[in-house]
């Protein structure tokens, strides 16, 4: 009589067992679903972002920019000035905020440097000043061609984000306030396990 009563218990049939098999599956697959659904169409994607530079997300390295390696500044955070002639006003003052950004980390500081790659190499006069203001500063040659091949449309000095292991990671124009990539920094080195 048990078995009967199984049979006939509407808790145990076969209706109720596929529904729950269907809402079983549509809780695990539902969201995958709908994730790819967004990404492929692009809908409900926030617009919103938490960094301040612009995202460099094509795999591009420093030596793609037409920037010298150096094994030493490899091993950590790199804010790399670029400029593609002579390091200008724009250029100065970038230099200057790379070093302020630098000493900004504070005991993260030893994770990072800063550096100089220019087109043309400094004057004598300039390169004694760089060279006194800047001690820690790493000097780079800039090879114009592949640079602007590297970067079209951009023009003037730029300040990047280069990671320990020769990736450019964020790119920052002349007109940038030394706060954001700060910020940007620090995020960028408390989410990271290298460098």
């Amino acid at each position: 009589m048990s078995s009967l009563t199984a049979r006939t218990d509407p808790r145990h049939s076969p209706r109720r067992g596929r529904l729950q098999l269907l809402a079983l599956f549509a809780v695990v697959l539902g969201p995958m679903l709908l994730a790819g659904a967004m990404y492929h169409w692009r809908f409900w994607v926030p617009e919103g972002r938490t960094y301040h530079g612009t995202l460099i997300g094509t795999g591009q390295s420093r030596a793609g920019l037409g920037v010298e390696s150096d094994e030493h500044a490899e091993s950590r955070w790199q804010l790399l000035v670029t400029a593609p002639e002579e390091c200008a006003a724009d250029c100065r003052r970038l230099v200057y905020l790379a070093r302020q950004i630098h000493i900004g980390l504070g005991r993260e500081a030893d994770r990072g440097a800063h550096a100089l790659a220019a087109g043309q190499p400094p004057a004598a006069e300039e390169r004694r000043r760089l060279e006194r203001e800047y001690p820690q500063l790493g000097h780079y040659r800039l090879e114009r061609t592949a640079y602007e091949r590297a970067t079209p449309g951009l023009s003037g000095a730029q300040l990047w984000i280069v990671d320990p292991l020769g990736n450019l990671v964020l790119r920052y124009g002349a007109e940038t306030d030394g706060k954001g990539v700060l910020e940007d920094l620090r995020l960028l080195l408390k989410l990271s396990k290298i460098g």
